[in-house]
């Protein structure tokens, strides 16, 4: 009985080796496949806000202390990433800063906003989003994410009705939770910008 027990252990460990050994293999063989496809949807994103870039290079930035200047503006979304764009030249364009909004109806959303040297936000791109199909997820369409192209504010609020100032965004009918959400990242990532120190490398451009 007892070299019954020993067999079927030992067989159930080499088991467990040679899977673990399989899914190492694999975990690497996907892992760059992976990270590329992150890479060219963020540089895509990146691009869609500042067209007029030739690159993007990563900006040197304190994460907690960017969460930090968020949250003591009253805002729970997180900077995840910044980049400065750069023309062919090399000359600084601005900012692309990266944002996860935690208040969407159906989650969390991960967008990227262009941000000029002078404060003007380009707009954003969404790279991650899971809201209600015809609802949540026009924030992807034109007629939505256009009202926060070429704006130069210190942040942006959501309105029902037409808006009567470039601070204000008419909300998503029957879906004003994702545009708060939206807005609230833009905000956040206004606020980063401005407060940062972003815009003081800018002006010394």
């Amino acid at each position: 009985m007892n070299k019954q027990i020993i067999h079927d252990a030992l067989i159930l460990a080499a088991f467990t080796l040679v899977l673990g050994f399989i899914l190492a293999l694999v975990h690497d063989i996907t892992l760059k496949p992976i990270e590329a496809a992150n890479l060219a949807t963020a540089q895509a994103a990146y691009k869609e806000v500042f067209k007029d870039a030739d690159d993007f290079k990563a900006y040197d930035y304190d994460a907690d202390e960017a969460d930090k200047i968020v949250a003591d503006a009253g805002y729970s979304d997180t900077i995840d990433d910044v980049q400065q764009a750069l023309d062919a030249d090399g000359n600084a364009l601005g900012y692309v800063i990266t944002v996860t909004a935690k208040d969407g109806s159906q989650g969390s959303i991960t967008f990227s906003v262009g941000i000029q040297n002078d404060g003007t936000v380009n707009g954003y791109s969404i790279t991650d989003i899971s809201e209600t199909p015809g609802l949540g997820m026009k924030a992807e369409e034109e007629d939505f994410y256009s009202q926060f192209q070429n704006k130069k504010v210190d942040n942006f609020t959501v309105v029902k009705n037409t808006p009567s100032s470039d601070d204000e965004i008419e909300a998503i009918t029957g879906s004003t939770i994702t545009s708060k959400a939206m807005a609230n990242g833009c905000n956040a990532a206004i606020c980063y910008f401005q407060n940062g120190g972003l815009s003081e490398v800018s002006a010394n451009e």
